[in-house]
């Protein structure tokens, strides 16, 4: 039997596991790359605050920015409540019963559902039965059932990691149940909580089948006035411009591509940022 020296095993192992992070992000590196490459001569301040003319073909993206904003800003509004809320039923009250493990068995389902069939779901309950029509409130209600498992998800892992003698210490005092949650759980459990809002809210940033169905608009001459507006958005808006515009200048598609790229690394940026901030002022 061939024995490998110790040390040299250990650097070719590095090696490997080196090698393969690499691999990993390089694609992502080189798409970043070339969408700021063919998209940087687009950006202006005209691109990012005027409103598209000409068949989209000249103009900005403003419509399609503040679309984009209202709709997010809406599903979280909605879905942050909600899912804190049922995770801490899950993680602090909830017993081992049959409600307990259809809400489990629900989130489970959420989370494999395709986003067209939110898309799809959001059309005949949000739109067509409820009558909200095609408006930024039923985009936001469609992509806050979207994002939902990915906030009780993350809620319930930062609320079991606080750790249980601080629950115990708190209940010997004599102080309630929902007080010890409420003063001494949740805002341990911040951290994590926030971080999760902020990823799903740059993960829908993006989506574009739900709100194809639900809030979208091709071309909006004026900026949203309430939430039963229809918008334009920037995903969709990408969507039409790359492949339903015949002769487009490149620059302006990879303008709006870029732009919508910030917004998403710019949402993870500020996770990250948060999640150290609120990590170094834990006491435990």
């Amino acid at each position: 039997m061939i024995k490998l020296n110790p040390k040299l095993s250990q650097k070719f192992s590095y090696t490997l596991l080196c090698f393969a992070a690499i691999l990993a992000i390089a694609p992502v590196i080189l798409m970043v790359f070339i969408i700021i490459k063919n998209g940087a001569s687009a950006i202006s301040w005209e691109f990012l605050s005027s409103m598209p003319k000409s068949g989209m073909c000249v103009g900005g993206i403003l419509p399609a920015i503040l679309g984009t904003l209202s709709i997010v800003s809406c599903a979280i509004v909605v879905t942050l409540p909600v899912g804190v809320c049922a995770a801490i039923y899950l993680n602090e009250y909830a017993k081992d019963n049959m409600l307990t493990r259809i809400i489990k068995l629900a989130i489970v389902n959420l989370a494999g559902v395709p986003s067209v069939v939110y898309g799809l779901f959001g059309l005949g309950i949000f739109v067509m039965f409820l009558k909200l029509g095609v408006s930024i409130i039923a985009g936001a209600l469609t992509l806050s059932i979207m994002e939902l498992p990915v906030i009780i998800t993350t809620a319930r892992s930062s609320l079991g990691s606080v750790p249980y003698s601080f629950r115990e210490a708190s209940l010997s005092l004599g102080v309630s149940r929902w007080q010890t949650i409420r003063h001494v759980v949740l805002p341990n459990a911040i951290p994590g909580i926030l971080t999760g809002a902020i990823l799903s809210i740059a993960r829908i940033s993006g989506e574009t089948a739900p709100i194809l169905f639900t809030a979208a608009a091709f071309y909006v001459p004026h900026l949203p006035r309430s939430i039963f507006d229809q918008v334009m958005a920037l995903p969709y808006h990408l969507y039409i411009i790359s492949t339903q515009i015949p002769n487009m200048p490149k620059n302006i598609i990879y303008g709006t591509a870029l732009v919508l790229l910030m917004m998403v690394l710019t949402m993870s940026c500020i996770a990250i940022f948060a999640r150290i901030y609120f990590r170094k002022r834990r006491k435990w």
